[in-house]
């Protein structure tokens, strides 16, 4: 099909009647799995609350993976990466296929044997002291709120926008207000149950549009024409705007002069993609929730061959946008572009969200919209939960060592509500990004922060010699020359396709993927030279927390929780459970207080109850009701006689069989991603 410009810019469609009722549905559907998942788990403890009991099986597990990955941000960036430069931004997918599966094979059984709620937390328990522990929290909560809740509000305010048509307030309030009911009452559970549904819906919704772009656009040899041939009829002259790229169908490109040169590829966007699969609390924390290992691996597994799918229903459709829709979404002149989409840049945002409302009918318009509200409700809660958790069990328990498992329980949903708030402010920054480049500069924080990051975590868990000193300096180092290829990048932004390159050679020549591999390099000989400049590390900041050690004997439950964590966390009781050491001064206590407290009469007693009974009544009932959503009100049903805490330990054993089906597994989907990768290249 030849390139067709529209008659009038912009996207003009409007849902209708029953795309509003297929919405109204998608939000009863989340919300009745969100509250079924929450009386399925026990959400008034620690582990049950932001591990989900450690109970998931491996496929909630994947797609809650898959879901938590793909945001609104992939839709729309991933198919105007493809409208704009071809293929190349898939490999930022197929990567993931590789580094999910090093997750589940070679981090998460050392993450297991260690025992850990949180990412920080484990560098605390390898290295010993606070300071890297606290370091790595405050930057994860930096990263979490200043990128991926400003990418995610960045693609799900353009969509609402350009199909809806809302008050942008008024519908990022309702989308946040759903997502933080059940993410506030459930915790991780929910999240992931709800995850999994999402998955769902997105996989249909995007695979339905996928067909009717074919259909559209004549099929795959029409794409594979069409798309050299879609050069927008508007655009500056003797430049390459709106030009589309000779190698737009490889993945592999110049190593000097491309947009992605595939050393860089292959090396530096390894190192930041395993910060994100191996060591970010997001991705992490859902696998710790599998009830086993194996299970774990599973989801990975699941997580991996869902990687693949991005590529057909996101970056192919954007490019097909880009032939039906030429003059709109690679429009080249800035001024033509600022009358279609607000955005001097570039128009190729709009890929997706154009082929929504121009191509599907009535009702199906409404399902891809419930596919990109899940896309980013999903991204959200994952981010709600995990920045909860890090700043629940890393930095409040740091400061207040002796917290109730209840006040950790409050803290972490209130905190919950702050990110709310923190994501509803951010709108209008979010609005004067729209002219591009704000938004770009946001990403690259991420880029230049997490390959130091990426190399604490990998000499931690693979070197056993690695201490605190060499962790500490090098990372502090490795983030010190990030910020300032970062900052420098603030300063001289990228030329447009149309001017001419005046930035400093450091920039104009040395491509932010070769600064990627630089700057692990560089991290990697400090940490290196000082940890064997410096004293070894003690034996218990390695035995089971490294890859070598992992299978070292390990204290009893109760042992290690009393010696690890301030409180025990039971799955069932909210009271902090006495360990062996602690029964002695526990009766103490209660023979001094029974010989202190004075005899009461039967009428004294009879009193002392009738008043416990009114002040339970005078109790608001909008607290009780609160409790009541939030799981919390068992503990005054259950303090008086508490079972028998049991202590939720996953297992680094397999079952032989179940070895040997996810090693098969793992041989079959390597071999499927070298060979798209091989056939791409």
């Amino acid at each position: 099909m030849s390139p067709s410009p529209s008659s009038s810019p912009g996207i003009k469609t409007t849902l209708e009647t029953v795309d509003i009722v297929v919405l109204v549905v998608y939000f009863i559907v989340v919300l009745a799995v969100g509250f079924w998942s929450m009386w399925r788990t026990k959400r008034s403890t620690v582990d049950g609350y932001f591990l989900a009991g450690k109970s998931m099986s491996w496929w909630p597990v994947g797609l809650s993976l898959f879901a938590s990955n793909i945001g609104s941000g992939h839709f729309i960036g991933l198919a105007g990466s493809g409208a704009a430069a071809g293929i190349g931004a898939i490999t930022y997918e197929w990567n993931g296929m590789l580094m999910v599966l090093v997750l589940g094979w070679l981090f998460l059984p050392i993450y297991i044997a260690a025992g850990v709620t949180t990412m920080p937390e484990y560098l605390q328990r390898r290295f010993g002291g606070r300071r890297i522990q606290l370091f790595i929290a405050v930057l994860y909560l930096f990263i979490y709120i200043f990128t991926k809740i400003s990418v995610d509000m960045y693609a799900g305010a353009l969509f609402i926008k350009l199909a809806l048509q809302w008050d942008i307030y008024f519908a990022v309030g309702l989308l946040l207000s759903v997502t933080a009911l059940y993410t506030v009452a459930g915790g991780l559970a929910a999240v992931i149950y709800t995850d999994a549904i999402q998955t769902a819906i997105m996989l249909i919704g995007a695979l339905t549009l996928m067909g009717f772009s074919f259909a559209e656009v004549g099929g795959w040899d029409a794409l594979m024409e069409g798309y050299a041939n879609a050069i927008p009829s508007v655009h500056v002259p003797n430049s390459t705007c709106g030009i589309p790229r000779d190698d737009a169908f490889h993945l592999f490109r110049d190593p000097l002069n491309s947009d992605l040169p595939w050393p860089g590829i292959i090396i530096g966007m390894s190192i930041p993609s395993m910060w994100y699969w191996c060591s970010d609390q997001v991705i992490v924390q859902r696998s710790l929730a599998a009830k086993s290992l194996s299970h774990a691996k599973g989801g990975s597994l699941l997580a991996s061959y869902l990687k693949i799918l991005p590529f057909f229903i996101m970056t192919l459709p954007g490019m097909i946008s880009r032939i039906l829709f030429t003059d709109d979404v690679a429009c080249a002149d800035p001024e033509l572009c600022k009358q279609i989409c607000d955005n001097p840049v570039s128009c190729s945002d709009t890929a997706y969200p154009r082929l929504v409302m121009e191509l599907l009918p009535a009702g199906l318009r409404g399902l891809m919209m419930a596919v990109m509200i899940a896309a980013l409700m999903s991204s959200l809660t994952s981010v709600f939960n995990s920045s909860s958790t890090i700043f629940t069990m890393d930095l409040w328990k740091t400061f207040r060592s002796h917290a109730s498992e209840w006040e950790l329980m409050i803290v972490g949903r209130v905190f919950v509500l702050v990110l709310v708030v923190v994501s509803v402010l951010w709108i209008p920054l979010v609005q004067a990004s729209q002219g591009g480049q704000l938004f770009i500069y946001i990403q690259s924080i991420s880029t230049y922060l997490q390959p130091p990051v990426s190399i604490i975590f990998l000499m931690g868990c693979f070197w056993t010699r690695t201490n605190e000193k060499g962790a500490f300096w090098g990372l502090a180092l490795g983030l010190l020359i990030g910020c300032i290829r970062m900052f420098l990048d603030f300063i001289y932004p990228a030329p447009l396709c149309y001017e001419d390159d005046e930035r400093p050679e450091v920039l104009k020549y040395v491509h932010y993927l070769y600064f990627s591999t630089l700057l692990s390099f560089i991290t990697l000989v400090v940490v290196v030279v000082i940890s064997l400049a410096t004293e070894k590390p003690k034996p218990e900041q390695v035995s089971c927390l490294t890859w070598f050690t992992r299978f070292d004997p390990v204290d009893t439950p109760e042992e290690k929780q009393e010696q690890i964590f301030p409180l025990e966390r039971s799955s069932i009781s909210l009271e902090v459970i006495p360990t062996p050491r602690m029964k002695c001064k526990l009766e103490e206590k209660k023979k001094r207080a029974a010989m202190e407290t004075p005899v009461l009469t039967a009428v004294d007693s009879a009193s002392t109850v009738s008043i416990r009974g009114m002040q339970r009544q005078k109790q608001s009932r909008l607290t009780s009701a609160i409790y009541w959503l939030c799981g919390m009100e068992r503990q005054t049903q259950r303090e008086n006689n508490p079972p028998v805490p049991k202590v939720t330990v996953v297992s680094l054993e397999e079952k032989r069989w179940i070895r040997l089906l996810v090693n098969v597994n793992l041989i079959v989907c390597l071999s499927v991603a070298a060979f798209i990768i091989g056939y791409w290249a």
